[in-house]
């Protein structure tokens, strides 16, 4: 897949999650496959731009790979504001938050609120792309209801103002993520525009990313809840692409390396205090079986670094000697 000057490996893209696809996440599912991870959503309102949260945020030093990073906001300037800023910053491609549904970025008429506004819409894209020499990528949701999926129209709409791609994730805003994401919608856009379009929702297998890729005729997948704990699923969807063959499971060993490769790579990122907290939710993601609940319980009482880790190698030592 193509966006801009810049050929992806292959058909495979890391949906930004907020808490989740920092920098530490991004370079894990990178190696395992993924052709390009998005970073997580940035805001565009200069005044957060100096806190902890948004500096690391905007921080690429060491990455791998195309540097994808995605703004929100509703203010046209603003947004090209930070589209320019996270450019300088080093973003080799920008992408505009249009998919989120959260309440706090949904009462600002950002996100997939924005979904209700074509014309605003228009409006933002035109601005960004114009502010910007970088491609400029859209992710938005299929609409803002069940009774009203706009999104072909904001896909045309997008595809007029310049943007180079556009992710679209099956479920509308009120969906949230309940039920299930539907293809009907991706399909048609696809259908409707010349621009690489990109699948997302509910893609947490190798089966499941080729029957979305198929059925939509989409030019690549994006997956998100489905690479938590388990940013090797690249690695299998790219193998089963390819071979029609499903690769072996995980095995401990190599599940053990890059646990404790992801623990190091957090602790470095936001040092001891927040790297341990930080920590446990995707640890709980890695080991997220009925039979795994003690080891749960047991890694979210720890508070450092090197007892974390320990728990980690002890647990595997054990699993192996079994």
């Amino acid at each position: 897949m193509q966006i801009g000057p810049y050929q992806l490996k292959n058909q495979l893209i890391v949906a930004p999650m907020a808490g989740v696809t920092d920098r530490a996440f991004r370079n894990l599912c990178l190696r395992y496959g993924a052709g390009l991870a998005v970073s997580e959503m940035l805001s565009s309102n200069p005044e957060v731009w100096d806190t902890d949260k948004s500096r690391q945020r905007m921080m690429h030093s060491g990455e791998e790979g195309i540097r994808s990073v995605q703004i929100a906001g509703a203010d046209p300037d603003l947004m090209a504001a930070a589209a320019q800023f996270n450019v300088e910053q080093g973003a080799h491609i920008i992408d505009i938050n249009m998919g989120c549904p959260a309440k706090k970025v949904n009462k600002k008429l950002a996100g997939s609120a924005l979904m209700q506004d074509p014309q605003l819409v228009k409006v933002i894209l035109q601005a960004v792309v114009s502010a910007v020499d970088v491609p400029v990528t859209l992710k938005i949701r299929t609409g803002w209801q069940p009774e009203h999926r706009n999104g072909v129209e904001i896909a045309q709409i997008a595809e007029d103002c310049g943007i180079a791609s556009l992710a679209v994730h099956g479920r509308t805003r009120q969906c949230m993520y309940k039920g299930f994401a539907e293809y009907n919608t991706i399909k048609a856009i696809k259908q409707n525009v010349s621009i690489p379009v990109v699948a997302n929702g509910d893609i947490d297998s190798p089966e499941k990313a080729k029957f979305v890729l198929d059925y939509t005729g989409a030019d690549a997948v994006m997956v998100g809840r489905g690479a938590q704990g388990r940013p090797w699923i690249f690695r299998e969807i790219h193998h089963y692409l390819e071979t029609g063959n499903k690769l072996p499971p995980v095995e401990a060993s190599e599940q053990r390396e890059i646990m404790l490769e992801h623990l190091n790579a957090l602790y470095e990122l936001y040092g001891e205090y927040k790297g341990v907290r930080f920590a446990r939710k995707h640890m709980g993601w890695y080991l997220n079986q009925e039979e795994q609940r003690q080891f749960r319980a047991d890694f979210n009482r720890l508070e450092t670094a090197e007892q974390q880790y320990s728990l980690v190698e002890c647990y595997f030592d054990e699993l192996v000697n079994f």
